[in-house]
């Protein structure tokens, strides 16, 4: 099962830091936690999405070991 860490306001909008997902491809799992977690929706568009430290497209795969990082933009300067 792939894990899923979210940071910042993706994590305040699912109320975990860590979720452990079974969907098979970062597009499955993009629509399933926005359709369990209506409060990312919003946020998840402009998110950086990396699955082992790259982006990559939606139709990539999840094994088992996958580790998906929801980065929301930071502010700082």
């Amino acid at each position: 099962m792939a894990r899923v860490r979210f940071f910042a306001a993706a994590e305040e909008a699912v109320g975990a830091d860590v979720l452990t997902r079974t969907e098979p491809t970062l597009g499955a799992l993009r629509t399933a936690l926005v359709s369990e977690f209506p409060a990312l929706g919003g946020i998840l568009p402009r998110c950086a999405v990396l699955v082992g430290g790259a982006r990559v497209d939606d139709d990539t795969s999840l094994g088992s070991e996958a580790l998906v990082d929801v980065l929301p933009p930071f502010a700082g300067g």
